[in-house]
C-alpha cells in the first residue's frame, strides 16, 4: 500500500502540470479582455496600454504561464483584477462555506442512497425498485437551478418556513441561523448527489446478489435483511468510495449554480463573479484547486480500497 501511495503521488506531478497548462490555455482562449474592467470611457489608448503592461498581459502567453506557474508553486496565485485582493486569500475565506454546504449534502446523500440502493437492488423489477428508479431518474433529469428556484418559491415564498438567500440573517451570527439558511441549498445538492449514488449502489447490489457467497448464506438460513446489510453492504461500499473520491473536487466547485441561486457566499459564487468580470487569476486559482482536490480524492479512494477490501493490497 505504501508503494501504491508513493507511486500515485509521483504521478500527480505531471498530471498537475498538464492540468495547469490546460486551464491556463482555456482561460486565455476565452472571449473578453480583463483590461476592459479598468477602462473608462475617456481613457486614452496609451493609458490602456499602460494598464495592460502593469498587469503583465502584454507579454507572450508562454511567458505569462511560466511566471504564473512559478508564483503558484510558492503559494502566490496573484491578485484579483476586480478587487485587487489576493486570490488565495479569497478562496480560503470562502472555502469553509462551500465545503460545509457540499460536505453536508454528500453525507446526507450517502446516508439515504445506501439503504435505498440496497432495497431497490434486492427487489429488482418490483414496485419498490421502480419507484426508486423513477425518483432517481427525475433527480438526474431535473436541472438543479430549476429545482432550487422551485424550493425557494415553495418553502420560502409560499410557506415562509425557511430563508431563501444568504448565509446569515442580519443581526444574527449563531450556528442555528446558518443551519436554517443552509437547509434549502443542502437539500438541492443532496438530491443531485443522491440520484447518482442510488443508481450505482443498485447496480452493485444486483451484481453482488448473484455471487456464490450470497447463495451460501441463503443455504445456511440467513435472513435476506442480514445478508444485505452484513455481507452485501461491504462489497457495495467500493463504488461508494469511488464516488466519494470523485466528489471531493465538488467541495470546491460543486455548488456554483446552487450558491448563485441562494446567494450562498462560497467559492461557487466567487467563481461566477470572476467569470462575469473576466477575473482570470481567480478563475485559474479556483480551477486549479478543484483539480487538485479531485486528484487527492482519487488517491484517498485508492487508499480506502485497501481498508475496505484487503485483497486489493495483494493485487497492487
Amino acid at each position: 500500500m505504501r508503494r501504491l501511495i508513493v507511486r500515485r503521488l509521483l504521478q500527480t506531478v505531471p498530471m498537475l502540470f498538464f492540468v495547469s497548462l490546460v486551464c491556463f490555455a482555456l482561460v486565455k482562449a476565452a472571449p473578453g479582455d480583463p483590461v476592459l474592467s479598468f477602462v473608462t470611457p475617456n481613457m486614452h489608448a496609451d493609458d490602456i496600454e499602460r494598464v495592460r503592461h502593469n498587469l503583465g498581459l502584454d507579454q507572450p502567453a508562454y511567458v505569462q504561464y511560466v511566471k504564473w506557474l512559478k508564483e503558484g508553486l510558492s503559494g502566490n496565485f496573484g491578485y484579483s483584477l476586480v478587487n485587487h485582493q489576493p486570490v488565495l486569500g479569497q478562496i480560503v475565506d470562502r472555502l469553509p462555506a462551500t465545503a460545509g454546504l457540499v460536505g453536508a449534502a454528500i453525507a446526507l446523500a450517502v446516508l439515504l442512497a445506501i439503504p435505498l440502493g440496497l432495497l431497490a437492488g434486492a427487489n429488482r423489477n418490483k414496485w419498490v425498485d421502480k419507484l426508486v428508479n423513477l425518483l432517481a431518474y427525475i433527480g438526474i433529469s431535473v436541472p438543479l437551478f430549476w429545482l432550487a428556484i422551485l424550493f425557494v418559491y415553495l418553502f420560502a415564498i409560499r410557506l415562509h418556513w425557511l430563508p431563501s438567500l444568504g448565509m446569515h440573517t442580519i443581526g444574527k451570527n449563531g450556528a442555528l441561523d446558518v443551519i436554517k439558511h443552509g437547509i434549502l441549498p443542502c437539500a438541492v445538492l443532496a438530491i443531485g448527489f443522491l440520484s447518482v449514488y442510488v443508481r450505482y449502489i443498485r447496480s452493485s447490489t444486483i451484481s453482488q446478489l448473484k455471487e456464490d457467497y450470497v447463495q451460501i448464506q441463503y443455504a445456511f438460513g440467513s435472513a435476506k435483511r442480514t445478508i444485505l446489510f452484513r455481507h452485501v453492504l461491504k462489497h457495495v461500499l467500493l463504488p461508494v468510495i469511488t464516488l466519494l473520491g470523485m466528489s471531493l473536487g465538488d467541495l470546491v466547485t460543486g455548488a456554483i449554480v446552487t450558491e448563485t441561486v441562494f446567494s450562498w457566499p462560497g467559492i461557487g459564487s466567487l467563481g461566477m463573479t470572476a467569470v462575469r468580470g473576466f477575473d482570470y487569476p481567480v478563475i485559474l486559482g479556483i480551477t486549479l484547486l478543484s483539480s487538485v482536490m479531485l486528484i487527492v480524492g482519487n488517491l484517498l479512494a485508492d487508499m480506502l480500497y485497501g481498508f475496505a477490501d484487503p485483497r486489493i493490497k495483494l493485487t497492487r
